[in-house]
């Protein structure tokens, strides 16, 4: 039988793949390392870019909020410098408060200090160039006498301003005191922040691309060094191979949970793919195919009849560097070999049957012969009526219940291949069997063949020896055998009808394929066997084919 394992399809595939792979300058770049890699380096630039941006806005909020007010006081200052509320009207204000707005700039560190009228005309100014021009207010409030600090744009620049009015006694708006700073770059914001956190950047980028460059090469070992477009081909080449080949081949992990399970096994098993990922023991498996799946034996060829077929399976470890992953069942239909293998234990069955007559008759016939030569005349003649008696009791016994010539031959057959192994075969005088179409009475020779070999086998040496036989058709068909062994355990009622070994025997009771092969053929009919214990003690094997059976011998008859 072909035994297919999950390493050995790897292998193959694997050997396949690196065969067809050629090697390109842009090899490294298209690598599933490398890609990853690149991949993670463009999250830590990310990652860097979002901590910098946040660290800026902070750096900006931050900003406004202290230098906003630090502009208000600034203005507020220049405005309550009495030389400013004196002469911020004269037509030469721009010279005399030239020192002020200067020592504004100075102190404050600001970029530009003015003395405004309250329409925006710029009075005086630490850039004389601004003097006389008018500047838009935009949202200040200053104008309306509240101090104020904003952003605004000058000369294409983007500044912080803070402006404080200049107030008569009576409240009035005279003029404005406007301080102003421009927003400083977003590089500068950053080395604002310390130099701590342009540390920690650069610390978490190094360790960011170390960390992505470490986990790359442990990634392209873990993939045996293929590419994503080698991985993907694999596992198509592995799903084709799996599914393609005529044997069934299932994967159980160590946990029991079914990982493969290709088209053959569903069919045999008679179950679907939904059964991947689940537990072997919840997908319907028949029990004994579960008992193998989930067992420790390796290496042998098991025979295991399910309901319908006979299944001939081989398990074996699954490993993957040197761990064992698991196991790998292979399988194949031997339904068709097994009813072969009944019908030529049948035929076995007759020549052992003709080779025990043939013994027998010799035995006859050389006592015969010598009470010849004893010239015990009449002792011949009361030897030779006394075995046509007893042939004729057999025959008759046989023949007045079974009317089917091949199931009446069998059983006179095994009458006496029983009593050569000192086993007295009866047949049950309530027996009552009908003329059947020859392919059904196939099937029954095979049930009540191996039902009385079994029987036979068993009852050896016990006392009394002995078999009956029943078979009756009046309500459907029934055949009921009953031995005098030990009988079977209760907890071995399922196993012997669906167990058995190709080499020889496993099942306690020498009890092989022959009761497996009464159960399917009972199946196949539709029916039912069962085995109990006799009141006389010994095992009551019982099989039950339903009407229908009957009806079909009636059609072909």
């Amino acid at each position: 039988m072909t035994r297919v394992t999950d390493k050995y399809a790897k292998d193959v595939l694997v050997v396949m793949n690196m065969t067809a792979r050629a090697w390109s300058p842009t090899r490294i770049l298209r690598s599933l390392a490398g890609q990853f890699l690149v991949f993670q380096v463009l999250v830590v630039a990310v990652v860097l870019v979002a901590v910098g941006a946040v660290s800026v806005a902070q750096s900006t909020r931050e900003f406004r909020e202290v230098r906003g007010q630090r502009m208000i006081a600034v203005a507020e200052n220049m405005a309550s410098t009495p030389v400013v509320r004196d002469r911020y009207a004269d037509p030469f204000a721009s010279r005399v408060l030239a020192p002020e707005v200067d020592r504004a700039v100075a102190l404050s560190g600001a970029g530009l200090a003015e003395i405004l009228d309250p329409d925006g005309t710029v009075r005086a100014s630490s850039e004389p160039s601004r003097v006389g021009t008018r500047v838009d207010l935009g949202p200040s409030r200053a104008d309306e006498g509240r101090a104020w600090f904003g952003d605004t744009d000058i000369d294409g620049v983007h500044n912080l301003i803070g402006q404080v009015p200049i107030l008569d006694t009576d409240g009035r708006v005279l003029a404005l005191a406007s301080v102003s700073e421009p927003y400083p770059s977003a590089w500068a914001l950053l080395g604002g922040a310390g130099e701590r956190m342009l540390f920690y950047l650069g610390l978490g980028a190094a360790l960011g691309l170390l960390a992505s460059w470490l986990l790359s090469r442990r990634i392209k070992r873990h993939t045996r060094g293929l590419e994503v477009a080698e991985i993907a081909g694999l596992a198509d080449h592995r799903e084709a191979l799996l599914h393609s080949i005529r044997e069934g081949v299932v994967a159980v992990n160590p946990e029991g949970v079914v990982t493969v399970l290709n088209d053959s096994a569903q069919e045999l098993l008679g179950i679907t793919g939904d059964a991947v990922g689940q537990r072997v023991d919840s997908v319907g498996i028949d029990p004994a195919v579960v008992e193998f799946l989930l067992s420790g034996e390796d290496g042998r060829d098991v025979v295991i009849v399910t309901r319908t077929r006979v299944l001939a399976l081989n398990r074996r470890a699954a490993t993957s560097q040197g761990q064992q992953i698991g196991t790998v069942t292979t399988m194949r239909d031997s339904t068709e070999l097994a009813a072969l293998q009944g019908q030529l234990s049948s035929h076995k069955s007759v020549t052992d049957t003709l080779r025990a007559q043939t013994h027998e008759f010799a035995n006859q016939l050389h006592t015969i012969s010598g009470l010849v030569q004893l010239g015990e005349y009449e002792s011949v003649r009361d030897l030779i009526g006394t075995l046509t008696r007893r042939r004729a009791e057999i025959n008759d016994a046989v023949t007045q219940a079974i009317s089917d010539p091949a199931v009446a031959a069998l059983l006179i057959a095994k009458t006496t291949l029983a009593a050569e192994s000192g086993v007295v075969l009866t047949i049950d005088p309530r027996s009552h069997l009908s003329t059947l179409d020859p392919a059904l009475a196939t099937d029954v020779i095979t049930l009540l063949g191996n039902l009385v070999d079994n029987a036979v086998d068993v009852s050896v040496g016990a006392d009394p020896a002995r078999v009956t036989v029943r078979v009756d058709d009046r309500d459907g068909l029934q055949i009921t055998v009953v031995d005098s062994g030990p009988g079977v355990p209760e907890h071995l009622r399922e196993a012997i009808f669906a167990r058995g070994v190709t080499s020889k025997p496993e099942v306690p009771g020498g009890r092989g394929i022959g009761l497996a092969l009464v159960r399917l053929v009972t199946a196949q009919h539709g029916g039912t066997v069962a085995v109990s214990d006799d009141t006389d003690g010994g095992a009551r094997f019982e099989v039950r084919l339903p009407v229908g059976f009957v009806s079909e011998r009636a059609g072909h008859a």
